[in-house]
């Protein structure tokens, strides 16, 4: 049974590290994510991807949409503000073709002050129809990411209609090479990204261990619909969280940290054991003295 005090501090709405129980002061979500943004422009100068942040709502049985299709709406007005914000302190937002085909997003910073991100949408058959709200101003058009074997002619519309077009090389499933394409991101300019994903994206980029944190937003709703993870992925090629916090938004469990990936550069960023209290130190690598592994 809960004792008095838990009951106190879990209505007032403080923040509980989950990994060990400890109670720690309740932090601004968007606060501390700029300056780890800021920490990390500054550790990982010379990294050639950009910074990466996965967001998105999901049902507390893990579900982001009905089966069949269609929208659901999760999140409460005090997430969606959050997401909004999150927009904010990125130079892109990426989300995948299926996105743009059910909901028509127009990914613009609209309940928040700050600048609209880079559209980027995952399209490996250049499914993009050309009446999409993301070629209509006032939204900054596309840069629209595809296979080395999609439609030219497609292409050629789409650039006629504003959109850059980028071809990358896909993986055996079919999906677009998150590595090749944050590489080619980099390249471009844009030092963070925000992905807002479908299961397919979402899936995707945490099986590839390629983002640096996590925002997840839980709506104390039961879908039984489309889980937001394929648990037909080994549990072995995703990520880990660490630096865990949670808040509740008015009713919504906003839960957020870093992720751990696999490759050599993370792995020195989040150590193996413990939870980190405080933001990593830079790792000697991050400031070009050694090179690093970027797979």
């Amino acid at each position: 049974m809960a004792r008095p005090t838990d009951c106190a501090q879990a209505q007032r709405g403080d923040v509980m590290n989950t990994s060990d129980d400890h109670r720690v002061q309740k932090v601004d979500v968007i606060d501390k994510l700029r300056n780890r943004i800021a920490r990390l422009r500054q550790c990982l100068g010379n990294r050639p991807r950009p910074i990466i942040t996965l967001t998105y709502a999901q049902s507390i049985d893990g579900c982001i949409a009905p089966f069949g299709g269609g929208t659901l709406q999760l999140s409460n007005s005090k997430s969606q503000q959050l997401t909004h914000q999150i927009r904010t302190l990125h130079d892109a937002i990426l989300v995948g073709i299926n996105t743009v085909l059910c909901d028509d997003p127009r990914l613009t910073v609209r309940l928040a002050n700050g600048n609209d991100p880079q559209p980027i949408v995952l399209d490996s058959r250049l499914r993009f129809p050309l009446d999409a709200n993301l070629m209509r101003d006032p939204c900054i058009r596309p840069i629209i990411a595809t296979g080395q074997d999609a439609c030219e002619n497609k292409e050629n519309q789409l650039i006629a209609a504003g959109a850059r077009v980028i071809r990358v090389p896909l993986q055996a499933d079919g999906l677009i090479d998150l590595s090749q394409l944050f590489l080619r991101i980099g390249q471009m300019g844009f030092d963070s990204v925000m992905v807002e994903g479908g299961s397919k994206v979402i899936t995707n980029v945490l099986a590839s261990q390629i983002a640096d944190q996590i925002i997840l937003a839980i709506a104390p709703k039961f879908v039984g619909g489309l889980r937001a993870v394929n648990p037909n992925e080994a549990w072995e090629q995703m990520p880990q969280i660490h630096d865990v916090h949670c808040q509740m938004m008015d009713g919504d469990l906003v839960v957020w940290g870093q992720l751990r990936s696999a490759n050599v550069l993370n792995r020195s960023l989040f150590p193996q054991t413990g939870v980190s209290r405080s933001l990593p130190e830079c790792p000697a690598n991050a400031k070009g003295e050694e090179p690093y592994d970027e797979c």
